[in-house]
């Protein structure tokens, strides 16, 4: 296995035990914006990016989704890259799903082997608007 194959998984795990070590207990409401997208707080709830206001800015608020087994994560950058993905997405949907290149990269090793949080977000997204996507995992 070379060097740059493991920089996402050590980097994955290096950034859990950061947050571990520093007792940080992530509040959605409290993250940056640009931070907010594909995050889970303490409480393990889904955080969300929201239109605040008619000016076009943006709030991060706690949703009801619980993430079974996730707490207090920030997606990486690379998870985001990886699964082609935008952190200032707003609602969420099932359509991107069906665009164009969408499956492969949610489907690619790099976000398969590594992104659970994200996988985990669109699969039970797809089930739950009935769309029939099933991911090879």
């Amino acid at each position: 296995m070379s060097y740059s194959s493991l920089k996402l998984p050590i980097f994955l795990i290096l950034s859990s035990l950061l947050h571990a070590a520093l007792g940080e207990n992530i509040i959605c409401e409290n993250l940056p914006t640009n931070m907010c997208a594909f995050s889970i707080s303490a409480s393990g709830k889904r955080c969300l990016l929201e239109t605040a206001n008619v000016a076009g800015e943006y709030t991060c608020r706690t949703s009801a989704v619980d993430v079974e087994g996730i707490v207090n994560h920030v997606e990486s950058d690379e998870c985001v890259a990886a699964c082609g993905v935008d952190r200032k997405t707003v609602g969420i949907s099932s359509d991107s799903l069906m665009e164009a290149g969408f499956a492969a990269k949610i489907c690619s090793p790099a976000c398969l082997d590594y992104c659970p949080n994200i996988l985990d977000l669109y699969f039970n997204l797809a089930a739950g608007e009935g769309t029939k996507i099933k991911f090879p995992y």
